[in-house]
């Protein structure tokens, strides 16, 4: 909204550059907004057993729906024996993802996200509990106001410690915008998203025999034929399936030319 600055009165209401979503947990008819006018998404996970590529390839189709910047931000690398393992499978998931691995407690290494955070910047954090997104907060701001908790020693799963959004100014002059922690996101209107992050799959449908194929058994299939070659991997191919499927109930898988 755009106010005034003499009156304190609004003017007109600003459209938005971009808006984060998802299904609204326990009710999948309904969407939940996560954030709005957004230039770069981090999207937060730790060098521990609670790291998921599956979760990272969902936070990357939400960040390419909206045409934001991602950098994945890889926390806790001062309690790993060997940080870069997670690092590389991070950027496994799509070439030229911007990946970053900090220490979230040294202000030295905090230091190397400050040039997505100067004046007129707005970053979003979003993750799931406990991987040190407040943490990550209170060091780029130089202080220890927003609470934290420990993660639970038994799987590495985090208690939600930021209950709402909030709004966070940085001494460059950058917006930290601080979301709670998200135990399931589940998609919605995302299908661009998912065709961008799983384009190598996209890609190799336009090779199959049919437009209209599922990429199952059916004859002349090159996902498939590409699985059986090792180009790719089924793992990634139930993932894809899966968002697809989420996506939409009829899930409608790129037609391939005849």
């Amino acid at each position: 909204m755009l106010i005034d600055s003499a009156t304190g009165q609004p003017i007109r209401v600003l459209h938005r550059m971009n808006l984060f979503k998802r299904r609204a947990p326990g009710d999948p008819r309904k969407e939940q907004m996560i954030a709005a006018n957004v230039d770069t998404l981090f999207i937060v996970a730790s060098c521990n057993q609670d790291f998921s590529v599956a979760r990272l390839e969902r936070y990357l189709v939400l960040a390419h729906e909206v045409g934001v910047n991602p950098v994945v931000v890889l926390t806790k690398i001062d309690l790993s024996d060997n940080p870069e393992e997670f690092a590389a499978a991070a950027r496994a998931i799509e070439p030229g993802l911007l990946v970053e691995t900090v220490n979230g407690r040294d202000p030295a290494s905090v230091a190397r996200l400050a040039s997505w955070c100067g004046k007129g910047e707005t970053v979003a954090l979003l993750g799931s509990s406990g991987v040190g997104k407040s943490t990550l907060v209170n060091t780029m701001r130089g202080s220890d106001s927003i609470a934290t908790q420990a993660i639970r020693a038994s799987d590495a799963t985090g208690r939600h410690t930021t209950t709402v959004r909030e709004m966070h100014r940085l001494e460059r002059g950058g917006w930290l915008l601080d979301t709670p922690g998200m135990r399931e996101l589940q998609l919605t209107d995302a299908a661009a998203g998912i065709s961008e992050v799983f384009d190598d799959f996209v890609l190799a449908a336009e090779n199959c025999r049919f437009s209209n194929c599922g990429h199952g058994s059916e004859p002349g299939c090159a996902v498939q034929a590409a699985i059986a070659d090792g180009t790719l991997t089924s793992v990634r191919f139930d993932r894809w399936r899966k968002l697809a499927a989420e996506e939409s109930p009829t899930p409608s898988y790129p037609k391939a030319r005849r």
